[in-house]
């Protein structure tokens, strides 16, 4: 079921058959006052405990779609308090045979009016409009059923008020349910919880469904919960066969939240990750480790890692492509720890193909790690051969970084006709003070 506030569907063919609709009711509107009058189609009803009359009114939209056994409908109406109003949208599915008074041969005519009914223990919409190939619009008018109200308060939750009985009627909260509740040993929930069930979507056939399949819930609070967070049966029945049953309510909802899906847990299975334990696979969805990256990893090489291998990968930057990159260097087979362990201190692809421009080749994954630690970029490492430098060894640009020896000061030196100076002599000048003046 969709319930949405405040949209419109006032496109696609909603306005087109509304505005058939509306032509259609210009010209029977004695036929339609002669209805109201004989009670056929009741727009206004008083509640028991009230001297206050109130009307739900509203439009309805269903479409009959080839090869489906039920029908979409849609209703629209609006909800009036005491100081505001707005628009709602209620879409559900239901057997065509619920439409009493509609057959099939109307709403596939090229174009008939019809009246019919959609009845719920709550209450009956009545039901008017217009028909064409499948689609059909109109209005409704909600007449309540006095024996659910009587129902009700036999059983100790009161007298609904007027919208409250509307909201059941639409959101189907049957007294199926509300027997159901009772005989699985639910506490008797308020009037407004009954309500929310309904908004909800926890309907007969769920708690049924959840005591099949051993599921009798604290309380309703926790179906409401369930339901809002998608924990659908067929949800729990799929993670059932997948092997991970008997999941306290609480699982259920967090494996939902995290958007684990059977489909993902199964493609996992697929790529060699069967029987994870389900903390483990949430994890793996929480850090963006997809069964895609996992079989791109395995054609590089990397297969069968362990889940914290790959959730530290994804969480420290290492992709595929940094991989292949590394490897058309010439760094193969690096351990999934290296890899990441290269992220952590910035050596990134690029910087090994720059420093074996600049001669610096196949250095060891070490060399580079304390490199960039140490601050000596590609740019430095360039100007020091500029200045004539070209044979400084990795530690030996590491020394002349840690002291503060820049291409600045050695063409300081140079100025002062310190010509030819050692890296090692640099250093001492540069620890001793000399600042080329």
């Amino acid at each position: 079921m969709k319930h949405l506030q405040g949209s419109d569907p006032s496109g696609h063919p909603f306005r087109r058959l509304l505005t058939n609709y509306k032509a259609w009711l210009a010209a029977a509107v004695a036929t339609v006052t002669v209805a109201l009058a004989l009670g056929c189609v009741p727009v206004s009803y008083t509640n028991n405990t009230s001297a206050q009359q109130e009307s739900f009114t509203g439009q309805w939209l269903i479409e009959f779609r080839t090869g489906e056994t039920g029908v979409q409908m849609t209703l629209r109406y609006r909800w009036r308090g005491d100081d505001h109003s707005f628009n709602s949208n209620t879409s559900f599915e239901v057997a065509p045979e619920q439409l009493q008074g509609l057959t099939r041969e109307q709403a596939m005519s090229s174009g008939a009016h019809v009246q019919f009914q959609f009845r719920r223990d709550a209450g009956t919409l009545n039901c008017e409009g217009w028909f064409k190939d499948g689609s059909g619009s109109g209005h409704f008018t909600f007449s309540p059923a006095p024996a659910f109200a009587a129902e009700l308060k036999s059983r100790g939750y009161g007298t609904p008020s007027a919208e409250q009985q509307f909201s059941m009627a639409l959101h189907d909260v049957s007294l199926a349910l509300i027997e159901e509740l009772r005989a699985q040993g639910y506490a008797r929930p308020s009037l407004d919880r009954l309500v929310d069930m309904g908004t909800h979507g926890v309907r007969v056939d769920y708690v049924r469904g959840l005591k099949a399949l051993g599921y009798t819930l604290r309380s309703v609070e926790d179906l409401i919960e369930m339901r809002d967070h998608g924990v659908t049966l067929s949800f729990i029945r799929e993670l059932t066969a997948l092997g991970y049953d008997r999941l306290s309510a609480e699982t259920l909802v967090r494996t939902r939240d995290h958007g684990v899906t059977p489909d993902f847990i199964r493609t996992l299975k697929d790529s060699g990750y069967d029987r994870l334990p389900l903390s483990k696979v949430v994890e793996m969805r929480d850090h963006g480790v997809s069964t895609g990256f996992i079989k791109e990893l395995a054609t590089l090489g990397y297969s069968q890692l362990s889940v914290d291998d790959l959730v530290e990968m994804k969480d420290h930057g290492v992709s595929t492509d940094f991989i292949k990159e590394l490897k058309a260097l010439g760094y193969d087979n690096l351990s999934a720890g290296r890899l990441v362990e290269m992220k952590d201190h910035g050596v990134s692809a690029g910087f090994v193909r720059e420093m074996a421009e600049l001669g610096y080749t196949r250095l060891t994954v070490d060399e580079f790690i304390k490199m960039k630690d140490h601050g000596v970029s590609t740019d430095f490492v360039r100007e020091i051969k500029r200045l004539g430098y070209e044979g400084a060894t990795p530690a030996q640009l590491i020394l002349m970084r840690d002291h503060g020896v820049t291409a600045t000061f050695i063409e300081r030196m140079k100025a002062r006709g310190l010509n030819n100076l050692s890296i090692e002599e640099l250093v001492r000048l540069r620890d001793h003070g000399s600042e080329g003046e």
